[in-house]
């Protein structure tokens, strides 16, 4: 149980609620126990009256005081073990929404390298299947664990008490209980940690074959699918199959060995009855009592063992990922305010992942306030810059600094707080239009959302939709059109108003009027503000205050439009053809 040691901080946390939960479980427990005692001594009241010893009447009086206290134990039992459920259910709640939130917390710190080397299903995975097995440990496992060792601790000793050598052979199929449960118990480990991987895999497969549905219609791959998923779906169900092979086992093994219980005490009680070594029947009667209240108590042991493996199984899952620690962190406390400033020294960068070096030896300087473009081919490193200046990457070599300090020993709250970032694949949430603009400003008035989603050319598309501004998208923003998306998103970052705007070539998917219109609006909202732009068009780029051509990793080109287009190269010949192209 070492990966469950985790939880024990939670655990202290709640302590108040889990002791009373504890006490409330053996006071519930303590009251079920009266009723066996109080079954023998009215069988005894019975034996007393066919023996003449005491008069029917003396006999009804009798039997209905222990008939009263027998209803009321059974009430008062039946009230704590609400209230049991009340204290101890609820702290697996609350165990189960902390150990959520950390996890969330920590997705959110990782660097996306990170999400480059798991899939998204698995990550799903393991905040949801996997938390529910480990609150299940901390909820019900406690539970039921309380509730079977007070029963033990309790009645054992009774038995003893009352007739120690029928206890002796009642008790006899436990110890070989233990054993087969202590066997079995390693099985499940291994069987429930199976289970959980192939849950990761089904939860992968699903969200990419959702996520992609278009292009599964487009090139008419439900054959295929259907295929995969059904060869998944038996994969499971023989895994599923082994681990509850091993399950069917407990409840079987457990009531055949409190069967052999109930015959030890029927035969031993009565041979002891007949010998005049037990004096009552009703003493044989409270012993099948006993015997069948340990039933349960000793059957849960097999389910809790079951959870305990399928709890420390999804619990190791979780630590794996807890235990990764991001590269990027925040290693400033204090406030840093962001001016604008830009430099690279030298800077390279290889991507861990795929082992591509993306910049080589890059410096460049860019004033606060400056506009600067950033052209090249594909791959040619233009948004590893951004990334690098959004501290969404540490440089491999070289240093990136932010107003003159190196950005390491900024604060990271403060640096990204100030950058207005517009990706290339526009990314929108399952939420209205508004709410999808607002995340740039969640304190945004509805006219300021409106205003900037006119300077960003999107408002006239938004109000031909029925419900405007209130219209949900869908995953991924997939109601909307490549362009609208990322019209959307550059409205976004203006209702954000930072210092640093950063557009990794956000136009790519609207035509020359509307970019040229949006570009006139930016060029206004930016103003004094600096403003790096990620283009394939000239278009994009003209206007800047500075251009930088990258090719492989390395800056080829730099200077102003007018400067690039006087002399041979990239820039010039880019120029003309897509001049050439627009006439």
């Amino acid at each position: 149980m070492k990966e469950l040691k985790h939880l024990n901080k939670y655990f202290k946390k709640y302590w108040l609620k889990l002791l009373m939960g504890v006490l409330i479980t053996i006071i519930a427990r303590v009251f079920s126990l009266i009723m066996p005692s109080y079954v023998s001594k009215s069988i005894q009241a019975i034996e007393k009256f066919v023996a003449n010893s005491i008069s029917i009447s003396e006999a009804k009086e009798l039997l209905f005081g222990y008939i009263l206290i027998i209803i009321g134990a059974a009430l008062l039992s039946g009230l704590f073990t609400f209230l049991m459920r009340q204290t101890i259910i609820n702290v697996s709640r609350y165990i189960e929404y902390d150990l959520k939130n950390e996890v969330f917390d920590h997705y959110q710190i990782l660097n996306l390298s990170f999400y480059k080397k798991n899939r998204i299903g698995d990550l799903m995975n393991r905040i949801s299947e996997d938390i529910n097995q480990v609150r299940m440990y901390a909820g019900p496992a406690i539970m039921y664990g309380i509730n079977t060792l007070t029963m033990f601790v309790c009645i054992i000793p009774l038995m003893f008490i009352k007739a120690p050598t029928l206890a002796s052979y009642t008790l006899i199929p436990l110890p070989i209980l233990s054993v087969l449960i202590y066997q079995i118990s390693k099985i499940i480990h291994k069987r429930s940690t199976k289970v959980q991987e192939y849950l990761s895999t089904l939860s992968t497969f699903a969200q990419e074959s959702f996520s992609g549905v278009a292009v599964i219609k487009a090139y008419s791959l439900e054959p295929k699918i259907n295929s995969e998923i059904n060869t998944l779906a038996n994969q499971g169900k023989d895994t599923s199959m082994d681990l509850a092979k091993v399950n069917a086992w407990f409840f079987p093994l457990m009531i055949l060995l409190i069967g052999i219980s109930n015959i030890f005490v029927i035969y031993i009680g009565g041979k002891q009855y007949i010998n005049g070594e037990i004096t009552s029947i009703g003493i044989i009667a409270e012993f099948i009592l006993y015997v069948n209240m340990l039933t349960w108590p000793v059957a849960i042991v097999g389910w809790l063992t079951s959870i305990i493996q399928r709890a420390e199984a999804s619990q190791k899952r979780i630590n794996e990922f807890l235990k990764v620690q991001p590269d990027i962190r925040n290693e400033v406390a204090e406030i840093t305010p962001i001016v604008g400033d830009i430099e690279f020294k030298n800077v390279s960068f290889t991507y861990d992942d795929t082992n591509i070096t993306a910049l080589d030896n890059v410096s460049f300087n860019i004033k606060a306030g400056q506009t600067v473009a950033i052209l090249g081919k594909t791959g040619a490193g233009k948004s590893t810059i951004l990334d690098l200046v959004a501290r969404l990457y540490d440089a491999s070599s070289g240093e990136v600094l932010i107003d003159g300090i190196p950005a390491q020993k900024l604060n990271l709250d403060n640096l990204r707080s100030a950058i207005g970032a517009v990706p290339q694949d526009a990314f929108l949430f399952s939420d209205t239009i508004e709410n999808n603009i607002r995340f740039g400003n969640e304190d945004a008035t509805f006219d300021e959302i409106v205003s900037v989603a006119k300077k960003a050319v999107v408002h006239k598309n938004i109000e031909g939709f029925s419900k405007k501004y209130d219209t949900i998208l869908g995953e991924r923003g997939i109601t909307l059109s490549g362009g609208q998306k990322q019209r959307v998103s550059i409205a976004r970052a203006l209702l954000k108003n930072p210092n640093i705007y950063l557009f990794d070539d956000c136009l790519s998917a609207v035509d020359t009027e509307t970019e040229e219109e949006i570009l006139n609006n930016l060029k206004q909202v930016s103003h004094s503000k600096t403003t790096l732009i990620v283009s394939h068009r000239v278009s994009s780029a003209k206007n800047a205050d500075k251009i930088i051509v990258l090719e492989n990793g390395r800056i080829i080109q730099e200077g102003t439009h007018e400067e690039l287009n006087n002399i041979d190269g990239y820039y010039k010949e880019l120029y003309l053809n897509q001049l050439s192209e627009k006439e």
